[in-house]
């Protein structure tokens, strides 16, 4: 770290997420906004000096005396990240390794790997994995009329209440995938934490129906556990989280089949727990 801190920086930024201080120090300015843009949801600039981990981006490219490209680097403190000569490459991995560390270590949230959208006062929690099916069920709520809160992390505080990490929705497509905007799916960003109304661990499978069953609040706590980002880190923080949060919700499991109609069930299911 001390070998990086001699090195010529020649811009600096500090940003707060979560209540996690995030610097990033470059030797080129003009690539700051960029890597503000890459910085988790709700990301706010912040004053002073301190951060709880910096990131340190070399730019590279053409070497003006001789015919040689450098590298890009990327360092989390003194933790190599990134060597390449490609700067999309660079910024990926910058934008994946706050999320997570942000999902890691804020202080007084927990991050659980889940979607989740708000209906009529009420949070329903997807927990899943990546390419479980997770963002298309989401899309499908949303288009429903439900308001968006993620498709990515599910943030608990201690009373078990979700709040909104409204970044773009991840559409898969033939080549990769691409980000949507809650807006253009007829939705809306979430703006305030809300109390869990419905857990639904729905895994897709193709030409099935959505006939889940109810799991006791332990077993529920346990699926919800198994997507827990600090769960070995923090395991007393995640356990109180997650058990505020199932208190009065119950936790669904099942295989779903299209996500409209899937969609269409969760909300008939919290629309009947008023009843």
């Amino acid at each position: 770290m001390e070998k990086l801190d001699r090195l010529g920086w020649a811009a600096g930024l500090n940003l707060v997420a979560y209540g996690v201080r995030i610097g990033i120090r470059t030797n080129r300015p003009e690539i700051l906004e960029r890597a503000a843009s890459v910085m988790p949801p709700g990301c706010t600039r912040a004053a002073g000096r301190v951060a709880d981990r910096i990131l340190s981006l070399t730019v590279g490219g053409r070497d003006s005396n001789r015919n040689v490209r450098r590298f890009h680097l990327l360092y989390s403190d003194a933790l190599p990240l990134a060597r390449t000569h490609d700067l999309d490459e660079v910024f990926a991995l910058l934008e994946d390794h706050v999320k997570l560390y942000v999902a890691e270590t804020a202080p007084r949230l927990v991050f659980v790997h889940a979607g989740a959208v708000a209906w009529r006062g009420r949070a329903i929690v997807l927990p899943g994995l990546s390419y479980s099916g997770k963002s298309t069920l989401v899309a499908a709520l949303v288009k429903a009329g439900a308001t968006y809160y993620s498709d990515e992390y599910a943030v608990l505080d201690a009373r078990g209440r979700v709040h909104p990490f409204p970044c773009a929705l991840q559409e898969r497509t033939e080549t990769g995938t691409r980000a949507v905007p809650p807006t253009a799916l007829g939705g809306a960003p979430g703006a305030r934490p809300l109390p869990v109304g419905l857990v639904a661990v729905a895994a897709y499978a193709p030409h099935v129906s959505w006939r889940p069953r109810r799991l006791s609040p332990g077993r529920g706590i346990l699926e919800l556990l198994a997507h827990t980002v600090p769960a070995r880190v923090r395991p007393k923080d995640a356990l109180g989280a997650l058990r505020s949060a199932v208190f009065a919700a119950p936790v669904l499991k099942g295989q779903r089949g299209e996500a409209v109609e899937t969609a269409a069930a969760l909300l008939r299911t919290l629309d009947a727990m008023d009843d």
